[in-house]
């Protein structure tokens, strides 16, 4: 006991000297950023408030032909603060340069980039890591990411998104952690601590910014950049609390949505901006705009022009305005003639100095400028290997009738069919910085690499699915109908002992500006599946997409089906791991998938309404909440997803504790292999003074169980997971009767019901 407490004083004497040196050092910078601010003009003040894009490579002439000389005076008279898409250790130097080097206080630079899933090791899209459900594959990947971009002479990543997607339409959804706010806090919190480390003045850590501030992923038809409109219970408690969590983990920066939110664009919300985020929640970053987004606010016609959009978006607390060029043209006027107060101008500023001496920038503005660290730290052994492991654990096993997965090693042959199945470049996936083209791993490559010597196998590319140029700023051109790979496939399918299947999509089908009305296969995909079944019927269809697929042909005739998204660099070797039993597969859906495009927006959990199901009868009368011609339920449901092994759930315990409930479940592997069970909690609050979902996600835990073994899980829930934001966001819980629910799903689960007070 002595032992024990003595250990227990050392750690919280180190724990308060911790504290002590960081309150030293923030109150260092804050004297230190204050002396700057009262050295600089109005103008240089403005010109902190300046985002550019690189519009020339630095590290050469400055081109006469464009407005890239107008840009480079302003940078050395100190009229911008921060630049993006300036790479390489050697760009971003002499970039800096011109800022330090020229300016009257010298004043560095900030250089940002969308690092979204990877800098050059692309690590799987961000909805697949939220396939994980694991936080460390998050963590991770970011740290791989951070550690490459910052070699490049980066600070600061655009990244994470952490908006919440319910409509498989919207593009976008890729870059999303999926349909749940408890899941994206979750890998929110795993990203921002990943990117920006223990240190933010590490050369290996970048600055995060959580985006888009607010709703973005509610766009209007899954449609994006179009209006959002949503009830302050959508927006308190499914739409903020991600970002809520972001700021609590010390994000450096958010940046603003391009969308309106219910008649206000979101960077003249001074509600979201300076209410919410910069007053409740503390955040003491700065704000940044999405590309151009505050000259749109003339657009959407909130503003009536450039000088009315700088006025309404730095008072509404948007602090750097990226590339719409309203602040560099308008700020030192508006400040001049009294139309904005100085003192917002100086918050704005002092935000953005206050993170480039976090970052380690005035104590040396070349820190991250290192050609050999440059060198040394991209595309490396360590970073692939960290890819590979990401991209196994997101893959979700979809079904695995008749075990035919997973696949023997010593097969006599296999069939690998499919444009998506040689692809060098697809599993790269969309926003993928600066990965090589066609670098990525195929499945193919991965298939050869796994299996023995002896096995046979064929490669037949059976459809196309794009013709034409494909990069991130194009529309892509599919192929409608295309069975001239048919009979080739056929044969190949026909003789092999299995046949491997790559279907879904083209990775530049999502992303941004990517909304499809039909999310169905594109093209002849499905018209190859049907032609192959008649000739063999050990079928594996692996999926790699960017979005939720409408595939109810697939789930019903399929034998295997395994979701793997775009994985990133090492795809081929991930899925090959999971196909030849390597690795159990572990991950469970971020998205419920539809049966159809119609039932989207689709997510587990939504409301009952005043006549659910249970209200309807056995004489097919039709006045209930459905449709008449499609399920109201996902084909595959959000939590979804299967294991090599088994699980079965029994002896659901619920008991009142001091702080809420306790929980107790046990989880039984029924098999004779190890395997990894993703045990998840929900809770229906079932009468409350704002309705209830039938069921929200607030807890899980991961649990490895040893063939035959049992183990009980137990969870604490307290008033955090069991109350909810009202009116005027505020939380608490009511008292009343809860419903908890735990299974290895969202639809598949046990429950009990409990009577709380609080």
């Amino acid at each position: 006991m002595k032992t024990w407490m003595m250990l227990v004083l050392i750690l919280s004497g180190i724990l308060v000297e911790a504290q002590s040196t960081m309150d030293e050092k923030d109150e260092k910078i804050a004297r230190q950023v204050q002396e700057l601010l009262d050295k600089m003009t109005l103008a240089e003040k403005v010109g902190q408030t300046n985002l550019y894009n690189g519009t020339w490579e630095f590290t050469g002439p400055v081109p006469a032909d464009d407005n890239s000389q107008e840009k480079a005076e302003l940078i050395k008279n100190g009229g911008v603060g921060g630049m993006l898409n300036v790479l390489t250790a050697k760009g971003t130097r002499e970039a800096q340069k011109l800022a330090v080097e020229n300016s009257r206080l010298g004043i560095p630079l900030i250089f940002g980039y969308d690092v979204i899933h990877g800098y050059r090791t692309m690590l799987p899209v961000p909805l697949a890591q939220a396939a994980s459900w694991d936080p460390e594959v998050a963590r991770k990947g970011a740290e791989v990411a951070a550690r490459e971009a910052a070699a490049s002479g980066l600070h600061w990543t655009f990244s994470p998104m952490i908006d919440i997607s319910r409509d498989a339409r919207w593009g976008r959804i890729m870059e999303s952690a999926g349909e749940d706010a408890f899941l994206t806090s979750v890998m929110t919190k795993a990203w921002v601590e990943g990117y920006q480390g223990e240190d933010l003045s590490a050369v290996h850590t970048i600055a995060a910014c959580a985006k888009h501030f607010a709703a973005y992923g509610f766009a209007e038809g899954g449609r994006d950049y179009n209006t959002v409109q949503i009830s302050d219970q959508t927006l308190y408690n499914v739409v903020l609390p991600p970002f809520k969590v972001a700021a609590d983990a010390g994000v450096a920066t958010f940046m603003n949505a391009f969308n309106e939110l219910n008649g206000v664009p979101a960077n003249g919300s001074e509600f979201l901006q300076r209410d919410i985020l910069k007053g409740k929640w503390g955040f003491d970053g700065f704000v940044v705009s999405d590309w151009g987004s505050i000259g749109e606010m003339i657009t959407h016609g909130f503003a009536a022009n450039d000088k009315d959009a700088a006025r309404k978006a730095m008072r509404a607390g948007s602090d750097m305005d990226m590339e719409a060029r309203a602040y560099e043209k308008h700020l030192e006027a508006l400040v001049s003639s009294g139309e904005l107060d100085e003192k917002i101008l100086d918050d704005a500023v002092r935000r953005i100095l206050t993170i480039k001496f976090k970052l380690g920038l005035f104590e040396d503005p070349y820190r991250y400028c290192d050609e050999q660290r440059e060198s040394e730290s991209i595309g490396t052994t360590e970073n692939l290997a960290v890819a590979r492991e990401a991209g196994r654990k997101s893959i979700v096993l979809l079904k695995n009738d008749k075990g035919l997965l997973p696949l023997p090693k010593d097969v006599k042959s296999i069939a690998v069919i499919g444009q998506l199945a040689n692809s060098k470049d697809v599993p790269l996936g969309s926003w993928r910085a600066q990965a090589v083209t066609n670098s990525a791993v195929s499945v193919l490559e991965g298939i050869e690499s796994a299996v023995s010597s002896d096995t046979e196998v064929t490669f037949a590319k059976g459809y196309t699915l794009t013709t034409g140029r494909r990069t991130f700023i194009h529309e892509l051109t599919i192929v409608p109908e295309d069975e001239t790979g048919f009979d080739e496939a056929i044969a190949v399918a026909k003789s092999a002992e299995v046949t491997v299947l790559v279907l879904g999509e083209d990775c530049f089908q999502t992303g941004e500006g990517r909304s499809q009305t039909d999310i169905q296969l594109k093209g002849s995909q499905l018209a190859l599946f049907r032609e192959l079944m008649k000739v063999n019927q050990n079928i594996v269809v692996v999926l790699m997409n960017g979005r939720p697929l409408a595939i109810p042909e697939l789930a019903a005739e399929a034998p295997a089906l395994v979701e793997t998204w775009f994985a990133g660099s090492q795809a081929g070797h991930s899925i090959a791991d999971v196909l030849f039993g390597k690795y159990n597969p572990s991950g469970k859906l971020p998205v419920s998938f539809p049966y159809h495009v119609g039932q989207e927006p689709l997510y587990y959990d939504r409301k009952s309404t005043g006549r659910p199901q249970t209200n309807a009868t056995d004489d097919g009368l039709v006045f209930w909440s459905h449709y008449t011609d499609a399920p109201n339920e996902a084909l595959y449901p959000f939590g979804y997803g299967l294991s090599y092994a088994n699980f079965a759930y029994d002896q659901l315990k619920l008991s009142k504790s001091d702080n809420g409930v306790t929980v107790s479940v046990s989880i039984t592997n029924t098999s004779s292999l190890d395997g990894i069970e993703t045990v998840q909690v929900y809770v229906h609050d079932v009468v409350a003074s704002w309705t209830q979902p039938t069921k929200r996600l607030v807890a899980y835990k991961q649990v490895e169980l040893k063939a035959g073994s049992t183990y009980t899980v137990e969870f604490e829930l307290t008033e955090q997971e069991l109350g909810f934001y009202h009116q005027g966001y505020e939380f608490y819980a009511e008292d009343g009767t809860f419903v908890v629910m735990v299974g290895g799903n969202s639809r598949d689960v046990l429950k009990k019901s409990i009577d709380l007070s609080f």
